[in-house]
């Protein structure tokens, strides 16, 4: 049996659990991009520890929810389940981790 698609404007708990997923991926990027920013002196004069370890946090967290949501999506694409937007959120939850992985790192050298 074929899972039936929903509306366009339906707010389903899966696109809910993809966005909330996404946000906070989005977080992580943007967060470490900044302490990746700090840590290399580009801008202000902390080294950026904190910011690399919540960029880590949002990162991991954005991941695993977006996996969630992927692993417990019933149909493809365009059905309304948000496995579009769980697999928005597990890219950008790894280059969150990514880039705060690197500005910890980087921060740690500078010390």
């Amino acid at each position: 049996m074929q899972p039936v698609a929903v509306s366009v404007y339906t707010l389903s708990a899966g696109r809910l659990g993809a966005i909330a997923a996404t946000l906070l991926a989005l977080t992580g990027v943007v967060i470490g991009g900044l302490a990746l920013a700090r840590s290399t002196g580009r801008i202000g004069t902390g080294p950026g520890q904190r910011g690399a370890v919540v960029a880590l946090l949002a990162g991991l967290t954005g991941t695993a929810l977006g996996a969630l949501v992927a692993a417990t999506a019933s149909g493809g694409l365009g059905t309304g389940n948000g496995l579009g937007g769980a697999f928005v959120a597990l890219l950008l939850g790894l280059t969150g981790t990514a880039l705060g992985g690197l500005a910890l790192t980087r921060s740690r050298r500078a010390d």
